[in-house]
């Protein structure tokens, strides 16, 4: 892998973070191949005010790889497992190119918030809520943007689990781990899981 090319890239993600919605960064300074991405609601969608993470795997082979990317906030949406973020997207899979790019991928995935594939789903479930009722997929897809993907719910979040006794940086990097979920990161800091 180029590592020229990815300190490039993560340079351009950076950049106009507030104009595009997304942004990208290590996890940790060691190792620039796993990246922790964002990715801004769009609005006029059910996911608006939303702010979304993505664990995103930098491959060996990459660029001529394309980069291994799962939602880690849980989110309601038909080409999203809800259950282990796992995302359905070509452009994931036999579209990718070497001249795509860690800020177009995530540019990708921000168009497929406002357009669903519910045709070729990842959650079949979702899916059909998409296809047989669209208000209360809108419905739930808002109440899941609201309770993990929403700035404040996080910090009220993160607050909640320091009231318990553990610090900031431990509760949010469970609840990161966790989906954003409460009683899953609580479990993990008490269990160690």
């Amino acid at each position: 892998m180029s590592q020229p090319r990815l300190l490039k890239e993560l340079a351009d993600v950076s950049s106009d973070r507030d104009t595009s919605g997304v942004f990208a960064k290590p996890v940790n300074a060691s190792n620039k191949n796993h990246l922790l991405g964002t990715i801004k609601g769009p609005g006029g969608t059910p996911y608006e005010n939303g702010s979304f993470d993505v664990d995103i795997v930098i491959p060996a082979q990459y660029p001529f790889e394309p980069p291994k990317m799962k939602f880690i906030t849980k989110i309601w949406h038909p080409n999203v497992s809800s259950q282990t973020g796992a995302i359905c997207l070509d452009i994931l899979k036999d579209q990718w190119s070497p001249a795509l790019t860690i800020k177009t991928a995530l540019l990708s995935l921000q168009a497929l918030l406002c357009s669903p594939e519910a045709g070729d789903p990842q959650d079949a479930q979702v899916a059909q809520m998409y296809l047989n009722d669209i208000d209360e997929f809108n419905k739930q897809a808002k109440s899941w943007t609201d309770t993990y993907a929403n700035e404040s719910a996080k910090e009220q979040a993160v607050a909640k689990i320091c009231e318990m006794g553990f610090s900031a940086d431990n509760a949010r990097n469970a609840l990161e781990n966790k989906g954003w979920d409460e009683n899953e990161a609580v479990a993990f800091l008490l269990g160690g899981m």
